[in-house]
C-alpha cells in the first residue's frame, strides 16, 4: 500500500505523534507511555508515520528511536495553507456583517 502525509495526519492520535516528535526525538517505548492505548497500537501508528515518510527509526542497541522528518509535511501544509486565505477573507466577510447589524440595531 503507497502511504502519503495526508494518511499520516488523518487521524488524531497520529497528529499527537507528531506533535510531540517535533520538539523531542523518543524511543517507540517513550512515545507509548504517553498515551492510554496499547503499546501495539502505538507500533501501528509509529508504522503508518514510517511508512508515508513523516518520521523514520534510528535503531541504537535494542532501542529503536523515532525520528521527525518534518520536511515529509510540507505538501500537506502547502495544501491547507491554500485555504487559510479563502477562510479569513469569509471570516472577516462574516465579522463586517454581524458589525453591520449591531450598528443598525444601535440606530433603533
Amino acid at each position: 500500500m503507497r502511504r502519503d502525509v495526508f494518511q499520516a495526519i488523518a487521524d488524531p492520535i497520529r497528529r499527537d505523534i507528531i506533535e510531540l516528535l517535533a520538539t523531542e526525538t523518543l524511543s517507540v517505548n517513550e512515545v507509548a507511555e504517553k498515551f492510554k492505548i496499547s503499546r501495539p497500537a502505538i507500533s501501528k501508528h509509529l508504522k503508518i508515520l514510517n511508512e508515508c515518510g513523516v518520521i523514520k527509526f534510528n535503531q541504537i542497541g535494542r532501542v529503536r528511536l523515532c525520528l521527525m522528518q518534518p520536511q515529509k509535511l510540507i505538501p500537506a501544509f502547502l495544501w491547507i495553507n491554500q485555504y487559510n486565505k479563502l477562510w479569513e477573507n469569509r471570516i472577516d466577510s462574516f465579522e463586517n456583517y454581524i458589525n453591520e447589524l449591531q450598528t443598525k440595531n444601535e440606530k433603533k
